[in-house]
């Protein structure tokens, strides 16, 4: 016996998005999975099955501070909670991706791009509040768990997950699982050093990967062009623009190569803004991998983009929770 559950597209605008989805008529299991940004503020309602049923989409606002920004975000999460609710879906949980180093309980320690999250409690906030199970994470982390599990990881037991955008952020699996370290602060591959006296880096170091491989990078490069620009005119024969992708490839590879030696992996993923100019780099990266990587350990070794766009992130936290 099949019923029909609406999959609602819901932004704070009210707009809503409906067409049918099937699926078995008992007590079904749901997870929420809630992406963090400095701009935006991104949840969905998910199966058990990894399909996305509900989701919103609001100006994250946390320049307004803690309070109106946690407001916000339990607003978006009680609309899926009451989705779920109408449609007689169980709640299992809700994960939750940050940027910036989060620990195994949920605090915030460090968000360069969000400091009024610093030091905040997130995950016993949200679980006062939503009286559910909450687990939090790096949102590169999350990122990598969804491709891993649903995207462009499927078929490799060990990888990397490397998201080029505004900065550039990660997620190790090894094993088929996440790999947090420690205390959850690992994968931080954005701040290995790639130029020992470079550009500083708001983390306090010098000459980090992120200064080099990130759209921010790029425009700063460029004396202010944005990446998808600079790849309009990569594409139309621009000399200089071609070479600061080459460039992005050459640094890009040498770390890559780094991390290969040590770990062995299965391969890399490549996801985020830029990705959408990885044939722009992707050459010069090869090389630098050929160039530093031992030959056997690089056999075998695939390179891809990643395949799950915004959706990465989202899956990624609603596994965190699915898998606990």
């Amino acid at each position: 016996m099949v019923a029909t559950l609406l999959m609602l597209d819901y932004n704070c605008s009210s707009h809503l998005l409906v067409t049918g989805r099937r699926l078995v008529a008992e007590k079904l299991h749901s997870f929420i999975g809630i992406d963090i940004g400095g701009t935006n503020l991104r949840g969905a309602l998910i199966s058990s099955g990894g399909e996305v049923l509900q989701r919103f989409r609001m100006l994250s606002m946390i320049h307004e501070g803690r309070k109106p920004f946690l407001d916000r975000l339990q607003q978006g999460v009680s609309g899926l909670m009451a989705t779920a609710d109408a449609h007689d879906l169980s709640v299992g949980g809700v994960g939750v991706g940050v940027p910036g180093l989060i620990d195994r309980h949920g605090v915030v320690h460090s968000s360069v791009n969000m400091p009024a999250l610093e030091g905040l409690g997130l995950r016993e906030q949200l679980e006062s509040q939503l009286k559910l199970p909450v687990r939090c994470a790096n949102d590169a982390n999350l990122i990598a768990l969804g491709e891993a599990r649903y995207g462009a990881g499927q078929g490799l037991d060990s990888m990397m997950v490397i998201t080029i955008g505004t900065g550039l952020g990660s997620g190790l699996i090894l094993n088929r699982r996440l790999w947090e370290g420690s205390n959850g602060f690992a994968a931080e591959f954005g701040h290995v050093t790639v130029e020992p006296e470079g550009f500083p880096c708001p983390c306090g170091n010098r000459g980090c990967l992120e200064q080099y491989v990130s759209a921010t990078a790029l425009r700063r490069l460029s004396g202010g062009l944005e990446a998808a620009e600079l790849a309009q005119l990569a594409r139309e024969g621009d000399h200089d623009a071609h070479q600061l992708f080459c460039q992005l490839g050459r640094h890009l590879g040498i770390a890559v190569a780094g991390l290969l030696n040590v770990l062995n992996l299965d391969g890399i993923v490549i996801g985020g803004g830029v990705s959408a100019s990885f044939d722009l780099f992707q050459v010069p990266l090869v090389e630098e991998l050929q160039r530093r990587t031992f030959a056997q350990i690089l056999a075998g070794v695939g390179v891809r983009q990643a395949a799950l766009g915004d959706d990465a992130g989202l899956l990624g936290a609603a596994l965190l929770v699915m898998d606990a």
